[in-house]
């Protein structure tokens, strides 16, 4: 093959894959409209929050957790430090709102690196019900959360393979545990509609690609899962397997031969203002988080974005002596287009200057990516780790 022969397929393969991907994470995320009744043989169900300092809208997301049409769960918030500034924001909460069964547990369980997870094990031991959601305070509930977490967990299809193995590719797997990962959601300047490039029309897509074709990865914004599951991997505690709990939940299910599966149209986390270091920061430490944990899946993450297809297409262009600049424009503004197409049918933010803050968005990814490659350390809410957990519970 010629250069322009490569460069042509290599543009005409990546832009066939990203049409595919926007239109499978359309059809899996679509605005609903019907609130999802819950079910007649409802069971009761726990919710544990952990909580930690003061976000942004973090009264609305927390007080979301005791408007849930639902008839039987209580909430159980975890907060570490008895200093904690979000403690008085829970107490008017639970005051409230006392028809709801609700209580603050506070303390710490040194049982890992991963600062969140020693703040939920105390939820999870104090835990009434056999199903469990654990759901990061910035986590937006819509009143029907609960219902749509249960329709997400399906048992398995088909006949057991007579061997006992479970399918490979995991479309026919039992479920093991839900998740959604977090829908960026009003967005306060430039910096806080990149991130909404990234959570939503990049990462959440890629993610529901990935569930779509029976190879789900847990996303920490929550967890829903059933008792005996995680009892039969170790426990809570096995969770500080990895420095990522919900790397360590995804390795854990698969182990048993289930599925993680991601609830179709995923949930807010409202954003508010954010700055460019602070948007560099969560995806860095994403980035060094995936290349840690899933080594494998992240090397090829260099070839995704924009960046790839567009330089191919300007090498087919120029070769076949074609007017780069305009069409390289047209070509970006369809890529981008059908991301927007996406974020429209889903119902999510949507500026008018969203190709601006995509471009900038797949800019940064190689930047991101090498970054993940060499980095090993990062912050999280005050707290210093490395990615290659130095685990004490192992």
């Amino acid at each position: 093959m010629t250069p322009v022969d490569i460069a042509i397929t290599v543009c005409g393969l990546t832009a066939a894959v990203h049409v595919a991907s926007v239109a499978i994470a359309a059809v899996r995320c679509r605005a609903r409209r019907d609130h999802v009744a819950p079910p007649a043989d409802a069971p009761p169900i726990t919710i544990v929050r952990p909580v930690c300092d003061i976000e942004n809208f973090v009264a609305e997301t927390l007080g979301s957790t005791f408007r849930l049409d639902y008839p039987d769960y209580e909430i159980v918030l975890c907060v570490a430090s008895p200093a904690d500034p979000v403690i008085p924001v829970v107490d008017e909460l639970m005051a409230r709102h006392p028809q709801v069964r609700a209580r603050l547990l506070v303390g710490n369980d040194p049982v890992s690196r991963n600062p969140k997870l020693n703040n939920c094990v105390k939820g999870w031991q104090a835990a009434a019900h056999d199903w469990i959601a654990i759901a990061d305070s910035n986590v937006l509930m819509p009143p029907d959360y609960l219902q749509r977490l249960l329709a997400a967990w399906q048992p398995a299809s088909g006949r057991q393979p007579a061997s006992g193995r479970q399918p490979a590719s995991g479309r026919g797997r039992g479920t093991g545990l839900v998740c959604a990962p977090p829908i960026g959601s009003r967005p306060d300047g430039f910096w806080a509609e990149v991130e909404c490039a990234f959570l939503n029309t990049y990462q959440a897509r890629a993610q529901y690609v990935a569930d779509s074709i029976g190879f789900g990865f847990a996303q920490g914004k929550t967890l829903f899962w059933r008792r005996d599951v995680l009892e039969a991997g170790g426990g809570i505690k096995a969770l500080g397997a990895d420095v990522a709990e919900d790397a360590a939940s995804t390795k854990l299910v698969r182990a048993a031969g289930l599925r993680v599966r991601l609830v179709d149209g995923p949930f807010e986390q409202p954003l508010g203002r954010r700055g460019a270091r602070e948007v560099w920061r969560r995806q860095s430490r994403w980035a060094r988080l995936r290349r840690a944990c899933f080594p494998h899946w992240f090397l090829p993450e260099i070839l995704t974005g924009a960046l790839v297809p567009t330089v191919s297409f300007a090498v087919a262009v120029h070769a076949l002596g074609g007017p780069i600049l305009p069409l390289v424009l047209l070509f970006l503004l369809a890529w981008y287009g059908a991301e927007a197409v996406l974020a429209r049918i889903a119902g999510w933010t949507l500026s008018p200057w969203y190709p601006v803050h995509a471009l900038v968005r797949d800019l940064m990814l190689p930047a991101l990516w090498l970054d993940g490659l060499l980095g090993s350390s990062f912050e999280w809410r005050g707290n210093a780790m490395r990615v290659e957990a130095d685990n004490p519970a192992a």
